[in-house]
C-alpha cells in the first residue's frame, strides 16, 4: 500500500507544531487575505513564511490562495504567489484566473473542494490545465472516489475529519445575505449553525379586521439545527480510503484549536500506520475515537462517503460534545532546563497535584502531561493559590507559554 499524507490545518504557530509533533506529513494555512477563512484569526502574515518553511523541513505547506478573486486583486494576488511560491510546495486555488497565475509563475497548484470537481472528466480536464492534484467535492461517495482515482490518473485528496458545510462542497451565499459577508470570500458567520423559527408574515383576519390565532404563528424549528451538518469522522474507514488509492487525508479545522489538531492528526497518524502493519483493528479504532472526542466537535457522521445526506447527517445539538473542557491556569515565567522544572505564575484555575496539564506555546506547541510535585522554594505545595507562582516538573517549555489544566466534563456533572 501508499500510506496516504496527512494533512494538517495550521492557524497559527503553536497549532503548526501541534501538528508537525502529532505526525503530520503536510499542513495548509492563509495568509489573512484570498482564503477561506480570512475572517477567522486562524491566519499567518506573508512576512511569517520563512520562519514557517525553516519550522516545517522537508514536511509540504500548502496555502490556500482559495477564494474568489475581484478585478482590482490580480496585481495583489500574482505579487503574492511570486512570493510565496519560494516558501511553498502547492498552492490550493479556487478560481481559473489564480490557476493561470500560477501556471504564469511555475508554481505549484492544487484544485480546492471549492470547484466541486465530482468526476474523473473534469479530473482529467484539470490536470490537462497544470494542476498537480484536485480535492475532490464533498459530495463524492467512496465509490465514486475510488472511480475518479481509477479514471483520471491524478492525485486526489479528500477530507477526512471535521466541520462539513450544508452547501455545495462550502459554496454559500446565506451569509452574505444575512450579513453582507460572503462565504465564498472567507467571511462566513455560519448562520446554518443557528436556532431557527418558522413565523408566519401574513395572518388571517375575521371579519373584523382582526388577527385570528396570532400566538400560533411561531414555532420553534425542532431540531432546531436544521441546517447544521454532523461533523465528519473517518476513523473507522481509514483501511477503505487507503485502498481506493487517495493520496491525502485532509483535516479541517483551521479555525479550531492547537489541543483539536494535536489530537486529531495524532488519531488519523496511529490509525493509517496501523493499516500498514496489520494493527488496525475496531479496539483501535474505538480507542482513537474517545480520543477525538475530547476536543472540539459536533456529533459525527460518515459525511457522504456512503451515501447521499439525508436528515440524520444534521446535529441535533449546537453545541460541541468535547468531552473536555481547558481552562486557563497561567503562563511560565522561567524555565529551568537542566532540572525539566517550570515556574508558572497561577493567574485563574489553581492546579493541583495529579490533574492533566498543556503547555501552549510559538515554539513549544502543544505540550500534555500530569502535574506531579509543585514547589514553592523548598516548600512542598499541595496546591497553587492564584496570584502566586510555584514550579513543577514539566516538559521543554518557554517564558510566555500559556498553561492549561483540562477538565473530563463528567466531573462538571457530577
Amino acid at each position: 500500500m501508499v500510506k496516504p499524507e496527512i494533512l494538517a490545518p495550521a492557524g497559527d504557530f503553536v497549532a503548526l507544531r501541534a501538528a508537525l509533533a502529532a505526525g503530520a506529513d503536510a499542513v495548509y494555512l492563509g495568509l489573512g487575505s484570498f482564503n477561506m477563512r480570512q475572517r477567522a484569526s486562524a491566519n499567518f502574515c506573508k512576512d511569517d513564511l520563512p520562519e514557517i518553511r525553516s519550522i516545517v523541513g522537508d514536511k509540504k505547506i500548502y496555502l490556500t490562495l482559495n477564494s474568489i478573486i475581484y478585478e482590482g486583486e490580480i496585481e495583489e494576488v500574482e505579487e503574492l504567489i511570486k512570493y510565496a511560491k519560494n516558501y511553498v510546495d502547492a498552492f490550493i486555488v479556487a478560481d481559473w484566473g489564480v490557476i493561470e497565475l500560477c501556471k504564469k509563475h511555475d508554481a505549484v497548484f492544487h484544485i480546492s473542494t471549492q470547484m466541486s470537481c465530482s468526476n474523473s472528466v473534469a479530473a482529467k480536464f484539470l490536470k490537462a490545465q497544470g494542476a498537480e492534484r484536485v480535492v475532490l467535492a464533498r459530495e463524492c461517495s467512496l465509490s465514486e472516489v475510488k472511480k475518479i482515482i481509477e479514471e483520471a490518473d491524478i492525485e486526489v485528496e479528500t477530507f477526512v475529519h471535521g466541520a462539513q458545510c450544508v452547501a455545495l462542497s462550502g459554496r454559500c451565499l446565506m451569509s452574505h445575505e444575512a450579513f453582507g459577508c460572503s462565504a465564498n470570500r472567507g467571511e462566513c458567520h455560519q448562520p446554518c449553525r443557528r436556532r431557527f423559527l418558522v413565523k408566519a408574515v401574513d395572518l388571517y383576519t375575521d371579519k373584523e379586521g382582526k388577527p385570528v390565532h396570532e400566538s400560533d404563528t411561531e414555532f420553534v424549528v425542532e431540531p432546531h439545527t436544521v441546517l447544521s451538518a454532523k461533523d465528519l469522522c473517518s476513523l473507522a474507514f481509514v483501511d477503505k480510503l487507503i485502498e481506493a488509492g487517495i493520496r491525502s487525508f485532509k483535516i479541517e479545522g483551521r479555525a479550531r484549536n492547537p489541543e483539536y489538531v494535536k489530537t486529531v492528526v495524532s488519531a488519523y497518524r496511529r490509525a493509517v500506520d496501523a493499516v500498514a502493519e496489520g494493527t488496525y483493528t475496531q479496539a483501535l479504532v474505538s480507542e482513537l475515537t474517545e480520543e477525538v472526542k475530547k476536543v472540539f466537535h459536533r456529533e459525527f457522521s460518515v459525511g457522504m462517503y456512503y451515501g447521499r445526506p439525508g436528515v440524520d447527517q444534521m446535529t441535533d445539538s449546537e453545541d460541541s460534545l468535547a468531552t473536555t473542557v481547558k481552562r486557563h491556569v497561567g503562563i511560565v515565567i522561567d524555565y529551568f532546563a537542566k532540572a525539566g522544572i517550570a515556574q508558572v505564575k497561577v493567574q485563574d484555575h489553581e492546579p493541583m497535584r495529579g490533574e492533566t496539564l498543556q503547555i501552549h506555546g510559538k515554539t513549544t506547541g502543544v505540550e500534555e502531561f500530569v502535574l506531579g510535585e509543585m514547589r514553592r522554594d523548598e516548600e512542598v505545595v499541595t496546591k497553587a493559590e492564584r496570584g502566586n507562582w510555584v514550579t513543577f516538573k514539566a516538559p521543554r517549555c518557554r517564558v510566555g507559554d500559556k498553561v492549561f489544566y483540562i477538565e473530563e466534563k463528567k466531573e462538571l456533572n457530577s
